[in-house]
């Protein structure tokens, strides 16, 4: 059943495209983007590895390692890209507002990207990073959709309540235009409604149940 969703088998075979530093280093502006933001130690690499069935982003014991914007192909139109990760502390100033630059440069101006995925640990939602990175993508219309990663660090019980809690707070802060869900990598869980929300964002869906009726 899985395999309906086509983002799915994209996501299967992607492969890394290439490191920008800067906006003018970053493939061609065409097509569709979808980018992954999180604060250090979010769980960031890791959901994306998880998503696509490969270690494309790189994991590490020291969060704040993902200097670049990373580039991952799904095919010829379409493009995963992976955030530099913000507020570690070990990380000199002058490095984070280079990268908080172009960051915004990226953010504000690149027409080919359809969505960003914010990655929040479950254990301290809503840190600054995330309310400057919600205030963003509310202000620019940009649809937001977030995962309450290592879900599987509380009990199911407290991880729906965390959920709610989020929800609620977000709804009167900053309306519907972002979305939520529980996610972890290690259990694998809430993958399937990450593959949709890409799908749509990515205009698979219609794709998707073409070949359900064929």
């Amino acid at each position: 059943m899985q395999l309906k969703n086509p983002i799915l088998g994209l996501c299967q075979q992607s492969t890394f495209m290439l490191s920008a530093a800067k906006v003018d280093q970053c493939p061609d502006d065409e097509g569709f983007e979808v980018a992954f933001a999180g604060r250090s130690n979010a769980g960031k690499s890791s959901a994306l590895n998880t998503l696509t069935h490969a270690s494309l982003a790189r994991t590490s014991k020291t969060p704040g390692r993902t200097q670049l914007l990373n580039f991952f192909k799904l095919d010829d139109e379409r493009r995963l890209v992976d955030l530099p990760g913000y507020g570690y502390a070990k990380v000199p100033i002058p490095l984070k507002q280079h990268w908080q630059r172009h960051l915004e440069a990226y953010l504000g101006g690149r027409e080919s990207l359809k969505g960003l995925i914010l990655m929040m640990d479950i254990r301290h939602p809503m840190t600054d990073f995330d309310l400057l990175m919600l205030d963003w993508a509310v202000a620019a219309g940009m649809p937001m959709h977030i995962l309450l990663t290592k879900a599987d660090k509380l009990t199911y019980g407290a991880a729906k309540n965390t959920l709610l809690k989020v929800q609620s707070e977000i709804r009167k802060g900053w309306g519907d235009l972002v979305t939520i869900q529980l996610f972890s990598a290690p259990k694998r869980m809430g993958l399937e409604e990450a593959y949709t929300k890409l799908a749509g964002w990515m205009e698979l869906a219609d794709k998707g149940a073409e070949a359900a009726t064929e």
